[in-house]
């Protein structure tokens, strides 16, 4: 059998997250989503999303790649959240059998104030 490989991002909080001033944490969101808007306008997004009531709260988020984990690493060091603390990235590749797995557009907020205002996490 032939498969796909992919690479796997969980945004993950951790257990010693800096806490923030209200405007400093929305701002970081913010910039934290701007980096993601900034990998799908790259193509480096197959999908993506936060994580809805995890068993496990300090669970964040899920973003899987078409890159290499190494580069996947790279890609999130530069993650503002990722940088400041609030975010840890935990990367794993993933295979599945080739083809069962198909991937459309990406739509992801690029600020709090667009997220809040639609559906694009439904």
């Amino acid at each position: 059998m032939r498969y796909d490989q992919h690479t796997v991002v969980l945004l993950v909080r951790p257990p010693d997250a800096p806490e923030l001033p209200p405007n400093a944490a929305e701002r970081l969101r913010d910039a934290h989503l701007a980096h993601h808007a900034g990998l799908v306008e790259r193509g480096l997004v197959l999908a993506a999303g936060p994580f809805v009531d995890p068993d496990d709260e300090r669970m964040s988020g899920f973003v899987m790649l078409p890159v290499g984990p190494d580069e996947a690493r790279e890609l999130y060091r530069d993650d503002p959240a990722v940088r400041a603390g609030r975010l840890v990235a935990r990367v794993a590749s993933w295979r599945v059998p080739e083809g069962s797995v198909r991937f459309g557009e990406v739509p992801i907020p690029v600020a709090m104030l667009e997220a809040a205002a639609g559906d694009v996490y439904r």
